[in-house]
């Protein structure tokens, strides 16, 4: 927790901060004053950071993705004192927690900034995950298997609204994917490198389909930017993240389309696309291979995007406390 001067008596703002690989969110939010209120959302706000690009599967952060993690934080750091922040909660996964140089970039965000990062853990992430997710989509008492695609790791958890059945996280986030099976600089994935991606992806997953054959899960929930871009490119526009809904049907048509699309084209095609960010052009193909994977070994049909994820999670938490 870390406290910052306030410049007029508000009620309790807290800003919650997720530190991915991929991507860095903030959300600002005025803490209820009586109970059954819910808070009210004052930003909601995202920057595509790379913290792992060209280095995480060598175990480092570069020294261009630590530059822009330490700008992107003394963005964060003007938003929250213009909102005159109370409170910040901010958490770091795969990229920090899988890095030599993670705990440096740590001690350098406190001593630049005075932001303290918490490095959580594949577990934690996870239930944080779940408990985002849960305050966005109505999962009732059947078994759903939830899946955040991040740029280091992948959590997949079965759960209902009240229950986790099963958890894991895997380190085999869509960057890795990237460095491990994309073939640069041509920009074409070609069938070789979907069906590489698939064998390991059989041989890294088998704790997922035991659980999937024990719970048999009736849907899948997708929470990350791979799965808001999906939602993009069904309604054919980029959405700011303020303007997602928390949660939207994707139609199995609508991602079978998609998949084929980011299939066929080379990256300039690719971010042509209406829906995709040119940053997401090729981490979304490798993406779509895992989840067309998944869906392949849980013959699942009905799938939904969540908006909400950790930071909604963490937020969740604290209401609760």
């Amino acid at each position: 927790m870390n406290p910052l001067p306030l410049m007029h008596a508000h009620p309790r703002r807290l800003a919650l901060i997720d530190m991915g690989t991929n991507t860095f969110h903030l959300l600002i939010v005025e803490m209820p004053t009586m109970p059954g209120q819910k808070p009210l959302v004052l930003l909601r706000t995202k920057a595509g950071v790379r913290l792992g690009e060209g280095g995480i599967s060598r175990g480092e952060i570069t020294p261009e993705a630590y530059a822009r993690a330490l700008h992107t934080l003394a963005g964060f750091k003007e938003e929250m004192e213009l909102h005159e922040v109370t409170e910040i909660r901010a958490t770091a996964t795969s990229a920090m927690r899988v890095t030599r140089n993670g705990p440096d970039l740590v001690r350098d965000i406190f001593e630049q900034t005075g932001i303290q990062v918490t490095v959580i853990d594949g577990d934690r992430e996870a239930e944080l995950i779940c408990a985002g997710i849960r305050q966005a989509v109505p999962l009732g008492t059947e078994h759903h298997l939830l899946m955040d695609i991040g740029g280091g790791s992948v959590e997949l958890i079965i759960a209902n609204e009240t229950t986790i059945f099963w958890k894991q996280s895997f380190e085999i986030g869509a960057q890795r994917l990237l460095d491990r099976f994309f073939p640069e600089p041509s920009g074409i994935f070609p069938a070789a490198a979907v069906e590489a991606e698939q064998e390991y992806l059989n041989a890294t997953l088998t704790p997922l389909v035991e659980a999937v054959h024990r719970y048999k899960p009736v849907s899948l929930v997708g929470a990350s930017g791979s799965f808001d871009s999906l939602a993009d490119m069904q309604v054919g526009q980029i959405r700011a993240e303020a303007e997602l809904p928390p949660y939207t049907e994707l139609e199995l048509s609508s991602f079978q389309t998609s998949y084929r699309h980011l299939l066929a084209g080379n990256h300039a095609q690719r971010a042509a696309l209406p829906g995709i960010l040119p940053m997401r052009a090729n981490m979304l193909v490798v993406a779509t291979v895992l989840i067309d994977y998944v869906l392949g070994i849980t013959e699942i049909t009905r799938i939904r995007t969540s908006a909400y994820a950790l930071k909604e999670g963490l937020l969740a938490e604290m209401l609760v406390a």
